[in-house]
């Protein structure tokens, strides 16, 4: 059999040459194709710089603050090639490598749908030369191969609490995986960005954000820690789709509360932003 060539658009506009076949055309033998929720243009959340972020549909959790609940069902996505998300992209390339930026993989959670994230991450680097991220929950890593992760510069993971018990009334999943996600990216030396979402009343115990911070620090390959204030900003969301937003009357948390939580991060030698 031939060797599989890609067909996506590089930043010049130009189709790339005959190549190695991608990890999803090696994989498939036929155009890759996901559920896409939407894409983006984000400055400083998703990753350094200016990021081209493709939101992914489905995801296995279902956290109570979610302010994405309409990426929870993959069905409701839009069934699209990576060739046209790609092409995509490269209409911002320039601009977004002149802002310090790349490319992230978000969601809902992309490693439910792993051989179109495995395929976009491999064509933002390859194709594109931009910086690669991916926004995950961890709880799925398993299916994330040693290819993909070899093409991603830089893993957003999102560790929701420390307590077994939290964590699943958090996500209404157990924490198990995500932690051994945390583990095997340390043991391939892969960047990772921790994200910790600090919710008063639920995530917000001494115990327990001790528990994360000992965790990451522990794994060596944590460069920075985003403390992430509880915002209601996605309950409109929620009330759109006939769902009980639980959280309505938890507030966001105090200034001094945020400034806490980052200092006992930072007691553990990180860099908690």
């Amino acid at each position: 059999m031939p060797p599989t060539t890609t067909t996506g658009i590089t930043a010049a506009g130009t189709a790339p040459g005959p190549g190695p076949a991608t990890p999803a055309a090696a994989a498939t033998r036929r155009p890759s194709e996901g559920s896409l929720h939407s894409w983006d243009l984000s400055t400083g959340v998703d990753g350094p710089g200016t990021r081209f972020v493709t939101f992914l549909s489905g995801c296995p959790l279902t956290c109570l603050y979610c302010h994405n609940p309409d990426t929870w069902r993959m069905r409701n996505g839009t069934r699209t090639s990576a060739d046209d998300v790609i092409a995509e992209a490269a209409r911002y390339t320039r601009f977004i490598s002149a802002a310090g930026g790349g490319a992230t993989v978000s969601g809902g959670e992309p490693l439910l749908q792993p051989v179109f994230t495995g395929e976009l991450l491999h064509r933002m680097k390859h194709e594109l030369g931009l910086h690669t991220a991916l926004d995950t929950s961890g709880f799925l890593g398993a299916r994330a191969t040693d290819s993909l992760l070899r093409d991603t510069d830089l893993v957003l993971l999102d560790i929701k609490s420390w307590d077994p018990d939290t964590y699943r009334e958090v996500t209404g999943r157990p924490i198990e995986p995500t932690l051994a996600f945390a583990r095997r990216l340390a043991d391939l030396g892969r960047e990772v960005h921790v994200r910790f979402v600090l919710v008063p009343g639920l995530t917000d115990d001494p115990a327990d954000m001790e528990g994360v911070a000992a965790f990451a620090a522990d794994l060596g390959n944590v460069s920075r820690v985003d403390i992430l204030p509880f915002h209601k900003l996605g309950e409109a969301k929620w009330q759109a789709l006939a769902m009980p937003f639980t959280l309505h009357d938890t507030p966001s948390p105090s200034p001094d509360r945020i400034a806490e939580a980052r200092a006992l991060f930072r007691s553990h030698g990180l860099n908690a932003i």
